[in-house]
């Protein structure tokens, strides 16, 4: 039986009486000491992981006050420390923190103030930047510095780690957009950076000028210098504190609020894709000699590969690979310019150039020119995604990590540089991708190492210091733009021993007692405490702790790197609704891989073996367990997976396929082997074998299950409120109706190959049998209207609800019964197409997990279609409407054609059809029923969904999913038709 779980990591006397002491005052945010909330903090990008004391999350600037200044008190100023957090997407552990964690991205994210007059912007710390360049678009202005991570970097963490990327060789960093900066200091007073208070800026300033000679020789300038303390251009008059707090990742202060730069959009931009034959030549770039283009970004073969494994290559396949060019390397350049005619001309020069040089050593093999903004947009998309794509490529054990990755030279002497560092790592046999800013100098690299292998762990230290010597050659420097973290030992090495001296003195006049993120980048004079190491701990210390046989049945969670991409709150994209909504890290891929990964590092410590079947447990031993109430971790780790919609968006949209619902289930079957499990979970998973006999009378099982009295029962005892009634259409006399005959294999078989190429077989699913009847009775009519003969094979229950449930033991033996009768269909040669899209894609997806190997393949409609239209009967339909698609979010991220397929299939038929930019409707399944989640169903369905149906005509939008439709009908009261339904609309008129 699963074991309780009380974990070792308790909390620090020190830290449990500041915080106690923390709550009688007037701090309004949340004070997180649960295991779950400090674990979902102790990883960001990097290879390290640190369990902290606790999170702090601030509603306002007051907040950091009150927790600063409290731990100012003689009784905690020698033990409190804090460390703030932004995105958490650093790849070096800035602000991992053994003490408390100050994460403003929750609350603290509102955009205060806007001039347009005077180009600038005031926003709080946890604004994302995709955000606040949504909010800056319809006025034409944006943000300059553009990172990778803009989904989900907050313009805190960018101000901390003084982040630059795309175009910063003429845009510059974080820092020059900088205007003023709101900080608290760790004696809980604030600061304004631009009117500092006099005393500290001149001993700020003596610092400096006591220093100039050694600044002006050190600080190069090379596009990337040195960072971390900005001694250079921090050294005007009055002197500069934006440029000391930008880079100096948490260690001076909290950055409270922002007033930023903000630029005119550029009127115009083109962006070329420019082919080469070898990562050298694309390095070197002769052709771009003479241009001067806004941005440069290069992409080795490495990532290319990856990326045409990729879910992207459907829609960049044209691009990348067109007229039989198959480049090893590319280079992403765009120019911009508020005079089309100027524009123009520098793009025409270069593909003359590129044109008239074409076989010549080491210039281009080809290039594309993106012929609108939708695709220049895809080819910025993938250099976005090379992060996530060079996480894919694992060799055995071996992942991509960051340690040596973002080094930077001078832009001249890139080639050259690269050369020796590839030498280093080949001579070492390791994988890597490279890619990053030519035009900076900037390379991102991340060879493949086996953070559980101490050899591989020790080459850590072994290639960053052979690494630090080929930048002393090539004059150099270790962190191009992702800041020191866990690297700052070798910040004397870099800044020499009088400006290291200079930067601890900052440090002393800021903070003298160490408390804000202690152990980066310096340490204050007089100080007993150490720097952190290069190989400080290490989340392979942890894992490694986890049988390996364990690792392999948890494969998906434990691939998570922490890279971050499921901290997407852009409402329209789809991965992870429950992190939207919430916006706690705790209800996000990676956060729920990360309180797994501790579970079964928890139960390896207590000998506890996990089975592939958990084995049944007494009634009576789990109801005892049950109502005992004792602490147990596993039930935080219960509370992660409950909050999760079983969307299946993170399966195809985390860059490591990181699937939530797979581990959710395995987890569930486990837990539940030692707790009871709720009513409602078995009158979820019992839905498709109920169903069909209710719906055999379904006005009378209506009123049974919908009257007053029932409802209250049912909500009293499974907390499921507003759940759906059945259709009162009968499924048979439809058919009967129809001309549908029994379901007969024999008479399948003996089908002419004519015949059967001019068939399908429907497969039902319980939503639509019995709850959307006519929507696959209009299904019947559309195919037998335009020439198919329809079939409807015998309903079955697919599993789906009892896989969400984790009732692996019965899915699984389900999934083996359900192949090989799907097998038995798929032999009589006539295609099987599915209905609902959750359902249909369960065959892809959990069946083959659960039987080992591939079964039948069963289409979604427009699969089919838009494959067999030459065998429709297509009428002429010439309809001014627009249609618009709302697609199910599985079938979005599971099939990335489909929408393109039903455009075809509506253009097809003389119609327009467009997709609409939505993320999850927020019903899931049962999760929009569930009383804990109904309002934060209804908060995800108005993040888009409710504005769509409000801007257009409800007959004219159209929902694939049945969960989608009875979602809009719920809180829209909209009707919402299936695709087909629309098109058989037409084809009736």
């Amino acid at each position: 039986m699963l074991p309780q779980i009380i974990p070792n990591a308790t909390l620090d006397n020190n830290y449990a009486i500041y915080l106690k002491n923390l709550r009688t005052t007037a701090f309004s945010g949340d004070i997180r000491t649960d295991y779950a909330a400090r674990l979902a903090v102790a990883t960001d990008n990097s290879i390290y992981q640190v369990i902290p004391q606790a999170v702090l999350t601030p509603r306002k600037i007051q907040d950091i006050v009150i927790a600063l200044l409290l731990a100012q008190d003689e009784k905690f100023r020698a033990h409190i420390k804090f460390s703030p957090r932004g995105g958490g997407t650093a790849t070096n552990g800035q602000s991992l923190s053994a003490g408390i964690i100050i994460d403003c991205s929750k609350y603290m994210c509102e955009i205060l103030e806007l001039n347009l007059e005077e180009h600038w912007v005031r926003v709080q710390p946890g604004v994302v930047l995709d955000q606040l360049n949504t909010y800056l678009q319809p006025h034409g202005f944006y943000f300059a510095p553009q990172v990778s991570t803009s989904s989900r970097a907050t313009l805190g963490g960018m101000i901390n780690t003084d982040a630059c990327g795309n175009g910063s060789r003429l845009l510059g960093r974080t820092s020059d957009h900088v205007i003023n900066l709101t900080c608290v200091l760790s004696n809980g007073t604030l600061l304004e950076t631009a009117a500092p208070e006099q005393a500290l800026a001149t001993a700020v300033a003596d610092v400096l000028q006591r220093n100039t000679a050694q600044i002006q020789e050190k600080f190069t300038d090379a596009p990337r210098t040195l960072t971390g303390y900005n001694l250079a251009k921090a050294n005007q008059d009055p002197v500069n504190l934006n440029y000391i707090f930008s880079g100096a990742e948490g260690t001076l202060g909290v950055v409270g609020e922002c007033k930023l730069k903000i630029m005119p959009l550029p009127k115009f931009k083109n962006v070329i894709l420019i082919k080469y034959a070898s990562f050298n030549d694309a390095l070197r770039a002769p052709e771009l000699q003479t241009s001067t283009p806004l941005v440069i970004e290069t992409i080795d073969n490495k990532l290319l590969s990856l990326a045409r494994q990729d879910s992207m290559y459907h829609h960049l396949k044209n691009m990348l690979d067109n007229d039989g060019i198959i480049p090893q390397a590319i280079n992403v350049v765009e120019f911009v310019s508020d005079d089309e005619n100027d524009l123009h001309k520098m793009v025409a020069t270069l593909c003359d150039n590129i044109q008239a040089n074409r076989g010549k050593p080491h210039y281009a093999i080809g290039f594309y020119l993106a012929k609108n903004t939708q695709e220049s947009k895809l080819l910025w998309e993938l250099r976005k995604k090379s992060v996530g794509l060079i996480s894919k490529a694992i060799v055995d054990k071996r992942r991509p990590i960051p340690f040596i990755e973002d080094t930077a030279v001078p832009p001249e002497r890139l080639a050259d540089y690269i050369a020796e560092f590839t030498a280093l790592l080949d001579s070492y046999q390791l994988i890597y991708g490279m890619y990053g800013h030519i035009d900076s100098g900037c390379i991102h690299i991340r060879p493949a190492l086996d953070m559980q292998n101490s050899a591989d762990e020790n080459l850590i230290r072994e290639l960053s210091d052979k690494v630090v010597a080929l930048l002393e050659k090539y004059h150099g420097v270790m962190w191009g733009e992702h800041g020191k973290g866990y690297r700052c030992e070798y910040t004397a090495r870099f800044f020499g021993d009088e400006l290291h001296l200079a930067l601890r003195e900052i440090k002393t006049l800021f903070d003298p007692f160490n408390q804000m993120n202690p152990g980066k980048i310096v340490t204050p004079l007089h100080c007993q405490d150490d720097i952190v190491k290069l190989q400080g701990p290490l989340r392979g210390h942890f894992d490694k702790e986890i049988p390996a046989e364990i690792q392999q049945a948890y494969a998906t969670a434990m691939s998570c790197n922490g890279n971050g991409a499921c901290f997407n709150d852009a409402s329209q994209d789809v991965i992870c609704p429950s992190f939207k909504v919430t916006r706690d890290r705790i209800h996000s891929p990676k956060g729920r891989a990360t309180v797994i990964r501790e579970w079964l590092r928890q139960l390896a410590k207590q000998h506890f073996t996990l089975e592939k079947t958990p084995k049944k447990t007494s009634l009576i031993r789990r109801f005892l367990n049950t109502i005992s109430q004792q602490a147990d971790f596993s039930h935080e780790v219960y509370n992660a997976m409950a909050g999760c919609l079983s969307c299946k968006a993170c399966a195809t949209q985390c860059p490591l396929k990181v699937d939530v619902p797979e581990f959710k289930a395995t987890f569930l079957a486990h837990y539940y082997q030692r707790y009871l499990r709720p009513l409602r979970d078995y009158a979820i998973s019992s839905l498709e074998s109920v169903t069909p006999v209710l719906a055999k009378f379904p006005r009378v099982s209506n009123i049974l299950l919908n009257n007053f009295l029932a409802r209250d029962i049912v909500q009293a005892t499974t907390h499921l409120i507003g759940t759906p009634q059945l259709s009162t259409i009968s499924l048979r006399g439809g058919l009967r109706k129809r001309d549908i005959s029994s379901f007969n294999i024999k008479k399948l078989h003996a089908l002419s190959a004519d015949e059967k190429n001019t068939s399908i077989i429907l497969l039902q699913d319980a939503f639509t049998s019995f709850y959307d009847t006519s929507v696959l009775l209009n299904m019947v009519d559309f195919f037998q209207a335009v020439g198919i003969t329809v079939y409807i094979a015998p309903f079955f229950p697919n599993g789906k609800p009892l896989h969400i449930k984790g009732f692996l033991e019965k899915f699984n033996a389900l999934a083996h019964k359900n192949a090989a009768y799907l097998q038995q269909l798929e032999a009589l040669e006539i295609p099987l197409l599915g209905i609902d899209p959750s359902i249909t894609l369960t065959y892809r997806d959990e069946y083959p997990k659960a039987i080992g190997k591939q079964i039948a393949t069963v289409h979604l409609p427009q699969e089919w279609l838009v494959n067999n239209l030459q065998k429709l009967n297509l009428p002429t339909i010439q309809s001014r409407s627009i249609y618009y698609l709302l697609s199910h979010c599985t079938e979005k991220t599971a099939c990335v054609a489909a929408e393109e397929q039903w455009q075809t299939v509506f253009s097809a038929f003389g119609c327009e059809l467009k997709p609409l930019a939505a993320g999850c409707c927020g019903m899931a399944g049962s999760y929009g029923y569930e009383k804990e989640h109904i309002q934060l169903s209804k908060q995800l369905f108005a993040m888009d969904w409710k504005a769509h149906l409000a801007k257009n005509p409800t007959n004219t939008i159209l929902a694939t999913g049945y969960s989608c439709r009875c979602q809009a009908k719920r809180f829209a009261k909209a009707k919402l038709l299936h695709p087909l339904e629309a098109l058989l609309e037409l084809y009736n008129n």
